[in-house]
């Protein structure tokens, strides 16, 4: 049985579009495009899978509208367009989640409150976001209001958290703004502490609402741990964590090195890491809050060194000014955590003319049945 029988929505959502290969063959199509893109650089290794493919999705989102009989329906949007596929569970998003989803569409009905209607900006209800912690076991439900009015919340909390009491914190965030962006600035705890904590490599991290975590937490482990194994960090060494975000990568790297510097520009990721920092005992890091480039070249420029370099670059891969600032600092070592191959190729490709040289490179199957490719490439000066 391949796996397009297995999903009803492949066709409509475009969400996992090599869904219709067997597992097995997703594996081939992904080393075969990390090869093609990267292979001249140095010998790749074979790609690291996972053991059950699905509903490995700790973070889940469902946009609130109406069918074209006036049903209420929940689902994602159907791939770079702004319909909504209805969706009731799917093969790579938490099981316990999508149960939550349908859970609050039926109360949303019942309690008589409408989804937001994103042409003419009246309604309710637009998004609901869930986060589960999957070590940890705690959950956060995110209701994503057009309006800041919540009529009958009391008896809507309690209904919700009546069917499903595993829920450890209810928060609203209230997006009146015509945005295509899931979340809005305003943010009110309903129930619970407003954040849930989760286990990563045997730490503890602190995820709010619109803090950026990995997705996919079973192959993070896989990623992270091969990052560790090529940077073979000594006791004596200063390491830079660039694009540190909530620092979940400094914070596992902290307990190999002399010293940690994160350095992220949003300030929100900031204050999440030093509170991550404070909350596993570790001193041996700091978080600057500045453009990691610029970061980089006034330690050149100040004649300090930094022994390792992390970098975990967005999907846009790097900029030329940051790498001209890696260049500048020096460092004995790089590791490039890479979430897209093509600009993996192109940084790799400057890095190499600028005095580094590729020695390692480890693909990781983060999204399974999607395109998306993780790499984790070793670059010694």
């Amino acid at each position: 049985m391949n796996n397009e029988q297995k999903c009803p929505h492949y066709k409509k959502c475009g969400g996992c579009q090599i869904q219709n290969l067997t597992y097995e063959k997703q594996l081939e199509f992904k080393m075969k495009k990390v090869v093609k893109l990267i292979g001249k650089f140095h010998y790749v290794d074979k790609i690291i899978g996972m053991d059950n493919p699905y509903h490995y999705r700790n973070k889940v989102q469902a946009a609130f509208g109406r069918d074209k009989k006036g049903q209420i329906i929940s689902g994602v949007y159907q791939s770079s367009t702004h319909r909504i596929v209805p969706v009731d569970n799917c093969l790579i998003e938490d099981e316990k989640a999508d149960e939550i989803i349908v859970t609050i569409r039926k109360l949303i009905k019942s309690f008589k409150l409408k989804p937001f209607d994103d042409n003419k900006m009246v309604g309710f209800l637009r998004h609901v976001l869930v986060k589960r912690g999957f070590s940890s076991g705690e959950i956060m439900v995110v209701l994503v209001t057009g309006t800041e009015e919540f009529k009958s919340k009391r008896s809507f909390i309690n209904a919700l958290l009546e069917r499903h009491p595993e829920i450890t914190t209810i928060v609203q965030n209230i997006n009146n703004r015509r945005t295509s962006l899931v979340l809005g600035e305003k943010s009110v705890v309903l129930y619970g502490d407003g954040v849930i904590k989760e286990q990563l490599c045997g730490y503890t991290f602190t995820i709010s609402p619109k803090a950026f975590y990995q997705i996919n937490p079973v192959q993070t482990e896989a990623l992270y741990g091969k990052a560790m194994e090529f940077a073979d960090i000594k006791k004596t060494d200063i390491v830079i964590d660039a694009y540190c975000g909530t620092g979940t990568i400094g914070i596992i790297a902290s307990k190999y090195a002399g010293h940690v510097y994160g350095v992220e520009l949003n300030r929100d990721a900031v204050n999440d890491a030093r509170k991550n920092a404070k909350l596993n005992n570790i001193e041996n890091i700091d978080f600057v809050c500045a453009d990691a480039g610029r970061y980089m070249v006034n330690l050149a420029e100040e004649k300090l060194k930094a022994d390792v370099v992390i970098m975990d670059p967005p999907r846009a891969g790097s900029d030329v000014k940051f790498l001209k600032s890696v260049v500048k600092l020096s460092p004995k070592k790089v590791v490039y955590i890479s979430c897209n191959p093509e600009t993996l190729a192109r940084d790799l490709m400057f890095l190499s003319k600028n005095k580094y040289k590729v020695r390692k490179i480890q693909p990781v199957d983060m999204f399974p049945h999607t395109e998306h490719i993780e790499c984790v490439v070793l670059l010694t000066r």
